[in-house]
């Protein structure tokens, strides 16, 4: 009888769930509509009608994330850049080592597998979802370890989004503070941009900087992930579209572009919209339940450790 009733809602489902998703996906291009109200759209059709679109979705999400970072780099000034992210460059060194060494401590005390406890430990370190896409082949995990670490990840990617802002607030952070904040204790680059033009137009350059800044740190990561796992023929994925969106932003910072910077960067606001919002459609019930609580209490305290030692460096270095 239950078999019966899963078989029947199945084939109902995709009758109601595609026109619903389609009309909500493009809600999300409407300017009324900010990153954080799309991401909780996107996290409700998936919890009540489903993503029916779930193939196609974890694809259009890459690209689409990396587009809208490439349209914001025609909105930002490379001298300020280079000024954000050297203030930033010894918090990531700092950061990065000891939230990956504390993520292999609680591995073990938790007897997390190796694999699984890597990737949550480089994605929470680095950038989120794009770290474990990279360091995965490196480590030869399989497609339950990735999904376990990813379903983690973009959970607290979507707290984050709502919770960082407010305490930015609470705390009294400048545009400056809480940019840096941001970029070194969200997981995910949609997240910190999201949560980083939520808070102001200056928190978003210096997130957005600082974030893609330490997105290069995947390939000393990997590399030396390659040693110690011994996978030293596994290939490293390089984010080339940070290299796009450095030309982007020198093109905006040293030529007259008049409009069409405006044009992009609005375009990348919106795309960052859409692209939060299948973020939000990917985390359906199953994956949900996948996920198991010892890798979840690993995510959480990792992310709680980054959160609160790199507020505390900003407090005291700002």
């Amino acid at each position: 009888m239950q078999q019966s009733e899963t078989t029947t809602r199945t084939l109902q489902q995709p009758a109601i769930s595609k026109p619903l998703f389609i009309t909500a996906a493009a809600a999300t291009l409407l300017p009324v509509v900010s990153p954080p109200i799309a991401l909780l759209l996107g996290i409700l059709l998936a919890q009540t009608t489903g993503n029916p679109f779930a193939r196609v979705t974890g694809k259009m999400t890459h690209w689409l994330l990396q587009l809208s970072v490439i349209g914001l780099g025609f909105g930002m000034n490379a001298h300020s850049a280079l000024k954000a992210g050297k203030e930033g460059f010894l918090l990531t060194i700092a950061s990065i080592t000891c939230t990956l060494l504390l993520g292999w401590g609680l591995a073990r005390l938790l007897k997390i597998d190796k694999h699984t406890g890597h990737l949550i430990s480089s994605g929470t370190a680095i950038c989120g979802g794009s770290a474990i896409a990279a360091i995965a082949p490196v480590v030869k995990a399989n497609e339950k370890q990735m999904s376990v670490s990813l379903g983690i990840i973009f959970l607290l990617n979507s707290a984050a989004l709502f919770l960082f802002p407010v305490l930015g607030h609470l705390f009294e952070l400048s545009q400056t503070q809480f940019g840096l904040w941001s970029a070194i204790a969200i997981h995910d680059t949609s997240s910190v941009v999201g949560a980083a033009s939520k808070y102001g137009d200056e928190a978003l350059q210096v997130a957005t900087m600082v974030k893609l800044s330490r997105a290069l740190w995947i390939i000393p990561v990997a590399l030396i992930t390659s040693l110690l796992f011994r996978n030293g023929g596994s290939k490293i994925k390089i984010p080339w579209f940070i290299g796009i969106f450095v030309l982007a932003m020198l093109a905006n910072t040293f030529l007259t572009l008049g409009n069409i910077s405006h044009i992009m960067t609005s375009s990348a606001k919106t795309g960052l919209s859409l692209t939060l919002f299948l973020i939000g459609a990917n985390l359906t019930r199953e994956v949900l339940r996948s996920i198991g609580w010892k890798p979840l209490l690993l995510g959480i305290l990792l992310w709680a450790f980054i959160s609160a030692s790199a507020l505390m460096a900003i407090l005291w270095l700002h």
